[in-house]
């Protein structure tokens, strides 16, 4: 299978879900639009708003999200390696205002699925289709002495914004020889990739600004996404700069315990490792609202894998990280084809539009160093309510500049389209 994507394939644009639908019956509900309320305007949620009022006007589309600005956290270690503005990850809703969708920025605070309505800003919001993106929230009990106060001081900046900023000002302040430790979570986690790309935008930004300083990384886990090409990297670009502690027969470096005040941060097996900057990442669950309405099971949303309805509450629709989506990963990319879904779904139901067999994708970008890019991904095919990996491929070590260069230009290309299928955003040409 290849590894070479073009927009089109890596299922950015509209037209493949979009294409067949027009002229495909009409409108359902003639006495009123039917409504569908959207909560949570991520690269998931705002996708389906987008495919809905793109493949038919009619639709009463709401979308609830508290964030008026939308920073991404894909690509935000980018900003962290000094690749990447901070203004670059931000967007507005205003292209979705454009096409008609009703944006509302307040939290959703409760769902009844009997009355089928949504309260947010004190205000109750009918729905005929209820589309749930909540993505996650971070767990701060997972770690002894973490909490919501003791992230202002060791940021895990997993959530988008201000976490990510702390976290970049910190390492500006930082003294040359100064060491910055990085508490990688458990399985599993948003973005299997991202803390191991972090780590290299990290070194990379220490190589580079602050040489005589280094980054601990501390793993609960044995192994990890892409491990082969991220050693190499850490070995090739950032030597002496990064050190890579996994737990092993020996060694369990799951932190157990953190000192704020000390910025001492301890593991299960007793060993203590003081922090300049400590970056602690701890396990995550899906988004508050989810667990509130009866979504989850344990942390994370079940659903049927052809096209994201909850398993436990009928009529809901649930979609990106906060799923249990077999072997698909919590990531952007994976959201926004799962968006794509749930719409052509809402769409045959409630439009008459042409249904079409569900086509799931993902692939992880992640940037080692200036122009050394590598991948991982695979398509996914609903078999028994799940989701089975189809032609996966993965970046391995010794691959040519070339390729790696390309593959940091295919992740550009990415970027845009995504946004611009999110948000309905023209991005602007790269020269």
């Amino acid at each position: 299978m290849t590894n070479n994507y073009n927009r089109r394939e890596l299922g950015l644009g509209l037209g493949a879900t979009l294409a067949g639908t027009a002229g495909a019956g009409s409108f359902a509900i003639a006495q009123a639009a039917a409504k569908v309320v959207i909560i949570g305007g991520g690269p998931g949620g705002a996708t389906v708003a987008h495919q809905l009022k793109r493949g038919e006007p009619k639709l009463d589309v709401t979308l609830i999200e508290v964030s008026r600005i939308y920073t991404t956290c894909f690509f935000s270690n980018l900003y962290l390696g000094g690749f990447r503005s901070y203004a670059s990850l931000q967007h507005n809703y205003d292209g979705l205002r454009k096409l008609g969708v009703k944006v509302v920025h307040a939290r959703a605070t409760d769902v009844n699925t009997t009355a089928r309505t949504v309260m947010a800003g004190g205000r109750s919001y009918g729905y005929d289709r209820l589309v749930v993106a909540p993505g996650i929230e971070i767990k701060y009990d997972s770690i002894e002495g973490y909490s919501e106060k003791v992230a202002q001081i060791m940021p895990h900046a997993y959530l988008p914004g201000a976490q990510t900023q702390l976290l970049k000002k910190q390492l500006e302040a930082m003294r040359n020889g100064g060491t910055v430790v990085m508490v990688a979570p458990n399985n599993p986690y948003r973005c299997p990739p991202g803390p191991y790309e972090r780590a290299a935008m990290i070194g990379h930004y220490l190589k580079t600004r602050k040489p005589k300083s280094k980054l601990v990384i501390l793993d609960p886990k044995r192994a990890f996404s892409k491990q082969p090409v991220f050693m190499e990297a850490y070995d090739k670009y950032y030597k002496g700069i990064i050190e890579m502690n996994l737990s092993n027969e020996i060694d369990d470096f799951a932190v157990t315990k953190i000192d704020a005040k000390t910025k001492t941060l301890t593991t299960k097996a007793g060993k203590t490792f003081k922090a300049d900057v400590a970056n602690v990442i701890p396990q995550q669950r899906a988004g508050a609202i989810a667990h509130k309405i009866g979504l989850s099971q344990g942390d994370w949303c079940p659903v049927n894998g052809e096209n994201f309805t909850s398993t436990k509450v009928k009529g809901v629709y649930v979609l990106g990280d906060a799923t249990i989506a077999a072997e698909m990963p919590k990531s952007a990319f994976s959201a926004n084809s799962q968006a794509k879904v749930v719409a052509n779904d809402i769409l045959a139901s409630l439009a008459g539009k042409q249904k079409f067999s569900p086509n799931f994708r993902n692939t992880c970008w992640s940037l080692l160093a200036p122009n050394d890019s590598v991948k991982i991904g695979a398509g996914y095919v609903p078999k028994g309510g799940k989701l089975d990996p189809v032609g996966p491929f993965v970046s391995k070590p010794g691959e040519g500049a070339d390729l790696r260069k390309a593959n940091y230009e295919e992740s550009l290309d990415w970027y845009d389209g995504i946004v611009s299928d999110s948000f309905a955003k023209t991005m602007r040409k790269r020269t």
